[in-house]
């Protein structure tokens, strides 16, 4: 397997507008990556529309938005929405684990704190941001839009409840800008010089000085620039802040999280369940997971909780241990969260 300098496995995190060229970087990333074993993060395969050649439209057998699917060409495509982090440790429980990740995001929400979640227990010590790329639309920068449509992107950020939509799409653009360790501007054979020169002083009006910017890239040439730039970016986030985060909103680092484990036993489902959706919904809190023991089943309760969403099952009998493991940030209120689940 191909490890980072660090011992983990790198990540790429891709993205850039509508329309930027996203899907056409991951093709010919995919195309050329010589039996790499590349695992494809995506939000959603609707939005994405892959050449049939390369991802087959994801039309493999039993492939559904909720499973990861191992491709002949040894691809692992898995879609995500807002549950990036049971996508990453169901990648790397596989037998074989994937020698780099892709994920691309959908440009309309910043890549800061895809990057923070790199911070999460349970993947910090196992997967590294080996990159930011923010793909640029050179023909509509050199235009002075930011997105070849911007009425479009705007709909979809309307359509869209999880988005802050009070914040300019031109501060979205900066922001990826921002947290980039590469800029590629595409559609440069649209550009003529002069267009082009506005392009890059838009570009580094708010690139970080460490960031490259490519222009006209090939294939061979791509694969060298855009894996193994080494960035480490979840522990350099002081210099990739966003709008928001300079502004004070948001003021965890990427090491502030806490992860514990609580011995839970509950007299049915339906407590259970009660009791540990009003532990997710205390402030701080992102996730928990484990299996939990009901009174008169000899089969534990099987739970992973992601936000707003919670899924419980009864797993397979056995010996178990009764405890659910707590993930949040560092300052959560552990007290009131051992008082929900107690009921």
């Amino acid at each position: 397997m191909s490890l980072s300098d660090t011992g983990r496995i790198p990540a790429t995190i891709v993205t850039g507008f509508l329309g930027a060229g996203k899907t056409t970087l991951i093709q010919t990333l995919l195309r050329e990556a010589n039996g790499r074993r590349i695992a494809l993060i995506v939000n959603e395969f609707g939005d994405v529309g892959f050449d049939g050649k390369v991802l087959a439209d994801c039309g493999v057998e039993g492939c559904s938005e909720d499973e990861i699917v191992e491709l002949a060409n040894g691809c692992i495509c898995c879609t995500v929405a807002d549950d990036f982090l049971p996508a990453m440790e169901a990648l790397l429980a596989r037998d074989e684990p994937p020698e780099h990740i892709v994920i691309e995001t959908s440009g309309l929400a910043l890549p800061q704190p895809l990057v923070k979640a790199f911070g999460w227990p349970g993947v910090r010590n196992r997967v590294t941001v080996d990159g930011v790329v923010t793909i640029v639309d050179g023909l509509a920068v050199s235009q002075g839009r930011v997105a070849h449509d911007e009425a479009e992107v705007a709909r979809q950020r309307a359509a869209d409840d999880a988005l802050d939509h009070d914040d300019p799409i031109e501060e979205l653009f900066e922001d990826q800008l921002r947290c980039a360790d590469l800029v590629i501007i595409s559609k440069t054979d649209l550009v003529d010089e002069d267009g082009l020169e506005r392009v890059r002083a838009t570009i580094d009006r708010d690139r970080r000085p460490q960031a490259k910017v490519l222009t006209k890239p090939d294939g061979n040439h791509l694969i060298a620039a855009v894996f193994g730039i080494g960035a480490e970016a979840e522990a350099d986030r002081e210099t990739r802040q966003s709008h928001h985060e300079l502004a004070g909103a948001e003021d965890h680092e990427h090491d502030d999280f806490t992860s514990f484990s609580l011995p839970v036993n509950f007299p049915d489902r339906e407590t259970a369940i009660a009791r540990i959706n009003s532990a997710l919904a205390l402030d701080g809190i992102l996730r928990i997971k484990g299996l939990a023991a009901i009174d008169g089943k000899t089969a534990p309760l099987a739970v992973q909780g992601v936000g707003s969403r919670l899924e419980t099952w009864f797993a397979e009998s056995g010996n178990f241990a009764a405890q659910l493991v707590v993930i949040g940030l560092a300052d959560l209120d552990r007290p009131a969260v051992e008082a929900e689940l107690a009921g």
